[in-house]
């Protein structure tokens, strides 16, 4: 899952060094997999990027929060223009499987257990 906006590498590079925003993120976890919700107010899915590499998850996104032409912020909370965050993933997790949604800035994660850490039932005879 990969999904890159139009950056040079060496802007990309650039960018990962600038100070950026900690999401607020929640995580459920049930005997499948777990669910990530991070919270990315004002970040577009072309300016969104989810990258896994190894045991390495990565979430990074752009502000674009457009003011009116002439029209300056009296007061702004939220200085810098980048969101990041960076989590391992355990071995348990199916890094080929994660699918992720954006909706109302909440981007939503689902990855799932690889087959042999989910819960399975054995049947048990009779004999």
């Amino acid at each position: 899952m990969n999904q890159n906006t139009d950056v040079s590498p060496d802007a990309a590079r650039e960018a990962s060094r600038e100070p950026a925003l900690v999401p607020a993120v929640n995580v459920h976890e049930d005997a499948s997999g777990i669910t990530l919700y991070a919270d990315l107010p004002g970040v577009s899915r072309e300016r969104l990027s989810v990258e896994v590499d190894g045991d390495t998850l990565s979430i990074e996104g752009e502000l674009a929060l457009e003011l009116p032409d002439g029209l300056e912020p009296s007061y702004a909370e939220v200085g810098r223009r980048r969101y990041r965050r960076v989590f391992t993933l355990s071995k348990e997790l199916d890094r080929a499987k994660v699918s992720a949604a954006l909706n109302q800035g909440v981007l939503t994660l689902r990855i799932p257990k690889v087959e042999h850490a989910q819960p399975r039932r054995v049947e048990v005879r009779v004999s």
